[in-house]
Formats: C-alpha cells, sequence, structure tokens
C-alpha cells in the first residue's frame, strides 16, 4: 500500500492531529469551574472533584491537567492577571504620552476592576477569616502580577520615554504596580482619590527617570 500523503505539516492527510484548540477549550472549562467554586466558597472550599464535576470532566483529567489544586491555583491567578494586564495596556495606549493621564486611567481602572471582580472579592474576604491559597499570589508570591504589570508599563514608557534611565523606569514601574497591588489588598480611601494620588506619583517617578543620567 502506498503511503497517506503529507500536507506538509508533518501529519499524513486524513490522520487526525489534536487539536489545541480543545485542550486550551478543556482547560478553560476547568479554570472557569474553579472560578465559580473560589468565588461561591473561597480557595479553601474548592475540591478537585468538585471542579470536575461541575466541568463534565473525571478528577484524573483535572490532574492531568494542572497536576495538583496549587497549579490549578496558579492557572487561575494567571489567567485573572493576563486580563488585568490586557485592561491596563488598552488604558495606557489610550492616553499616549501623557504620563499623568496615561497612569491615572491605569491605576483607576485596576482598583475599580478589582473591587468589582468576584473571585478577588472571594480571595480578600476568605482570606480575612483564615487562610487562603490565593491570597500569595497578590502577597507573598506576587512575582507574575509584578512581573507582567511592571512589563506594561516598561512596554509603555518604552514607545513614549525612549529618553528614560531604563533602572529608573523600571523601579517606577514596580513602585507604582506595588502601590496599586497593597491598595487592592487593604483599600484605605475611594477609588477616585486613591488613583489621583498614585497617578500624581507616578508622574514624578517616570519624570525623574526621563531626567536623571544613564546609568
Amino acid at each position: 500500500m502506498g503511503e497517506l500523503p503529507n500536507d506538509g505539516s508533518g501529519s499524513p492527510r486524513g490522520v487526525r492531529r489534536a487539536e489545541p484548540e480543545s485542550k486550551q477549550r478543556l482547560r478553560d472549562a476547568i479554570v472557569d469551574a474553579a472560578r465559580a467554586q473560589a468565588i461561591a466558597a473561597g480557595w479553601d472550599g474548592v475540591r478537585m472533584g468538585g471542579v470536575a464535576e461541575a466541568a463534565g470532566v473525571s478528577r484524573q483529567t483535572v490532574y492531568n491537567e494542572f497536576g495538583s489544586k496549587a497549579g490549578l491555583a496558579e492557572a487561575l491567578a494567571r489567567r485573572e492577571v493576563d486580563r488585568f494586564v490586557g485592561e491596563v495596556r488598552a488604558a495606557l495606549a489610550a492616553h499616549g504620552p501623557d504620563v499623568r493621564a496615561a497612569a491615572h486611567a491605569a491605576i483607576r481602572h485596576t482598583l475599580a476592576a478589582a473591587a468589582d471582580n468576584p473571585l478577588v472579592k472571594a480571595i480578600l474576604t476568605s482570606a480575612r477569616g483564615g487562610s487562603d491559597e490565593l491570597l500569595p499570589y497578590l502577597t507573598t508570591r506576587s512575582e507574575l502580577v509584578l512581573a507582567e504589570s511592571s512589563a506594561a508599563l516598561l512596554e509603555w514608557a518604552g514607545h513614549h520615554l525612549p529618553e528614560g534611565d531604563p533602572a529608573a523606569l523600571a523601579f517606577a514601574a514596580d513602585t507604582i504596580v506595588r502601590l496599586v497591588v497593597s491598595h487592592i489588598v487593604l483599600p484605605q480611601s475611594p477609588v477616585d482619590e486613591t488613583a489621583d494620588h498614585l497617578s500624581h506619583l507616578a508622574l514624578h517617578l517616570f519624570h525623574a527617570a526621563t531626567t536623571r543620567p544613564a546609568g
């Protein structure tokens, strides 16, 4: 018998290959189920078997995809962070080189969105009542939030503040992100007031970065 013709992708025509989209849909369904349960009962109340049932898959499938409950927590945290950071990029881009306006829009949106986000509310409420495995992604294990959010600010600065000292810009971005996260975890003032103060600080830090001699 002759060989099946090859379409150039490495697999013969007529041979069904695994669809990456199908795997992503599976993972999304599991993370969606985990998110819904975390909102309803806090992360401590989430059970892998319950997530599997809600997602319509086996418990083993959940473990195969994420390894452990901690792996599922990380996937959920990453998806939330990716969504927030995408919105931050859009807010920054909408105001171009206007540092104060761009910073204010990004900071205000983040604070307001976090305050209205049911998962963030569930994390903070659960943490105040005891322990919660997701809270560290905003606090002691916040590398994901800090790295992704700072990268968004630095990307914007690279376009609009090209004369800035790289080290000073990185410090400015990291400082602003850390302060925004602290106000999400422990808000002290109304969103608009906090955004005003932090955007003023951002203006000062980024201005200093553009007037500081490189090195």
